[in-house]
């Protein structure tokens, strides 16, 4: 199993680089997880390894944002359970470990050659297909890495990963077993439905019967409690007008776009690892070696491929691919940036990983754009920049002026802006800017609503920000038996008419089982609706009565169909007579069986990297503190 991993794993990072990066976007910095802490800041301890508390707040956080991105709108703090957030976020944090110990425990490795190579070719750090320093430095620093925490994280992901899907990838199914799901998963079925419908038309309810469901559930009729709400609105785009680009600044940013732009080159190496199997001086000899035989006249890409131990680039002649500066280990740097002509080869170059011979395939000098061609770029930043601050600036202006203030209209007055007033809104939001869950979460918060101060500054969007307080408070009141009796005259007679259907159903069910009734016997000048030799992904059919059809029990004989009844979200019962189980009679094509072992296998994996863990829990020595 262990050699499957390491012989697919460049395989495997090719499909799943993308999935990487973004869930390492999603985490906003993990440092703390290489951050050396004291013992008093340990949340746990896994096999003496220690998980500090600064680990676990970040895991707590990330949990949040996700929920956050996950619900919207609908997302709301006040609601969450903190001890169940911090215990999901520690087993998660130990399951980590547990996985990351082992994946070390069994020797696996990521050389630093691959992490370049995964790097090199990751999407998110390219510019027009081509990988850029600049790009990349600004990604990691939205995520809160440096460059080395950066590749330590990823290396960790990686290690977990390739454990993952090499024990997951191992998964594999018997023939009886793929024959067995195959003949399930391609039988067809012979039934037929017969529909008792749920007319509430028919049902009358008594004023005795509503006054009595109104006085067992009067918890349940109460208005809703809502507010209405002044506010300000504060929005990013109105400064625009306000502020002017500096020709000074235009051509100190010019002078920087074009500080940025950097020499990129196209290297190809041939590496040799110090290593278990070979020492310094073994490795020097051999790069010696090879260099001789580069030196009369013999292919570089050949001997690459050939003797290189660096696998992620020895398929390719060791190409890299174009890079700038900041990208290698600095001595492969320098070396690379040595070299003056295109073909030219290094003198053997060491660094922490081996000896390597660098051989310079290509240069691409940048263009250096005109300040005109760049002129309405460098204004959008630069009044962008200006924007930005004067709006951070009046943001905090309002802040606290609205801080200071018993009301909101000062505050307007001061900066210009208008009192607006909400729609009545509830707990669940509403129209408007009600729309925003951080506005009603602020209105309903104890401060602004019960004490009656102004809110802080609530971020509607990236340009608009808003102060708020409440104008009216709308408190719950019991709705009268008038008020209410439309809503629960409609919900007795829905329940009624979906009991009456049910025991109307059931009645001709349990005749049917008995054999009291004929099989084809319907009520009410209906028929039987016919459904021959369905699947299990029939279309045309309610799922919920083609998965009812699939769960009752083959009949014995074509004339003795087996019967069961369902209840329909509407109210309907639905009878489902089972005429027959038809197994398919023509032979797998290889492309099924494909499709049916890749699923089984897949799922056989999942199930035992599920068990692994669970193997890795039960025999790990866990402190929780």
């Amino acid at each position: 199993m262990l050699q499957n991993i390491r012989d697919n794993s460049q395989g495997w990072i090719a499909k799943t680089i993308i999935g990487v990066i973004v869930v390492l976007m999603a985490l906003t910095g993990f440092d703390a997880i290489i951050r050396a802490t004291n013992h008093e800041n340990v949340a746990a301890k896994v096999n003496g390894e220690d998980i500090t508390t600064a680990e676990l707040q970040q895991a707590v956080e990330m949990q949040r944002r996700q929920l956050m991105q996950r619900l919207g709108k609908d997302f709301d703090a006040s609601l969450l359970d903190e001890k169940l957030l911090k215990e999901a976020a520690l087993k998660g944090l130990l399951e980590r470990k547990l996985l990351l110990l082992a994946a070390k425990d069994d020797k696996f490795a990521f050389s630093q050659q691959a992490l370049d190579q995964v790097i090199l070719q990751t999407p998110e750090f390219q510019i027009d297909g081509k990988f850029s320093a600049d790009r990349f430095d600004q990604v990691i620093r939205q995520m809160g890495y440096g460059r080395m925490q950066f590749r330590q994280m990823l290396e960790q992901e990686m290690l977990i990963g390739q454990l993952r899907a090499g024990i997951a990838g191992s998964g594999f199914v018997t023939d009886s077993e793929l024959q067995a799901f195959a003949r399930l998963e391609r039988q067809a079925r012979d039934f037929a439905t017969l529909t008792f419908k749920a007319d509430s038309s028919k049902i009358k309810i008594e004023d005795a019967d509503i006054k009595a469901y109104y006085d067992a559930h009067r918890g349940e009729f109460m208005s809703p409690d809502q507010v209405v709400v002044d506010y300000v609105e504060l929005k990013k785009l109105s400064f625009f007008d306000q502020v002017e680009a500096k020709q000074e600044d235009l051509d100190a940013l010019y002078q920087k776009e074009i500080a940025n732009l950097s020499e990129q080159r196209d290297a190809a190496h041939i590496l040799i690892e110090v290593n278990d199997k070979q020492n310094q001086e073994q490795a020097k000899a051999k790069i010696d070696e090879i260099k001789a035989r580069l030196d009369k006249g013999e292919d570089f890409a050949k001997l690459a491929k050939e003797l290189s131990n660096d696998t992620g680039s020895a398929t390719s002649g060791g190409d890299l691919g174009y890079a700038g500066r900041g990208v290698y280990d600095p001595v492969f740097e320098d070396a690379l940036y040595a070299l003056k002509s295109k073909g030219d080869v290094s003198a053997p170059v060491q660094t922490q990983y081996g000896w390597h011979l660098i051989k310079l395939l290509g240069v691409q000098a940048p263009e250096v754009p005109s300040f005109e061609s760049l002129k309405p770029k460098l204004e959008r930043e630069v009044k962008g920049q200006l924007v930005e601050q004067r709006f951070v600036d009046t943001t905090k202006q309002l802040e606290s002026a609205a801080y200071e203030a018993s009301d909101l209209a000062q505050p307007a007055q001061d900066l210009g802006l208008k009192v607006q007033t909400s729609k009545p809104f509830g707990r669940e939001g509403g129209e408007g800017i009600a729309a925003n869950r951080q506005v009603v979460q602020a209105a309903f918060s104890t401060e602004v609503l019960e004490d009656g101060a102004n809110s802080g500054s609530i971020e509607l969007d990236p340009n608009t920000v808003v102060v708020l307080r409440v104008k009216e408070h709308r408190k719950p009141e019991q709705q009268s038996l008038e008020q209410v009796t439309a809503a629960i005259r409609e919900r007795l007679q829905h329940e009624h008419a979906a009991a009456d259907a049910k025991a109307r159903g059931e009645a001709l069910l349990a005749g049917l089982r008995e054999g009291k009734t004929p099989v084809g016997q319907a009520q009410d000048g209906q028929t039987w609706n016919v459904v021959e030799a369905a699947s299990r992904s029939q279309e045309g059919v309610d799922p919920v009565l083609l998965q009812q059809a699939f769960r009752m029990v083959r009949p014995v004989s074509a004339d003795k169909p087996t019967f069961s009844g369902v209840s329909m979200a509407n109210g309907d019962y639905v009878l489902v007579r089972l005429n027959g189980v038809s197994e398919p009679t023509e032979a797998m094509s290889d492309e099924e069986k494909t499709m049916y072992r890749r699923f089984l296998a897949s799922r056989s994996g999942q199930e035992d990297f599920a068990a692994f863990r669970r193997q890795l829990e039960q025999q790990a020595e866990i402190e929780k503190f």
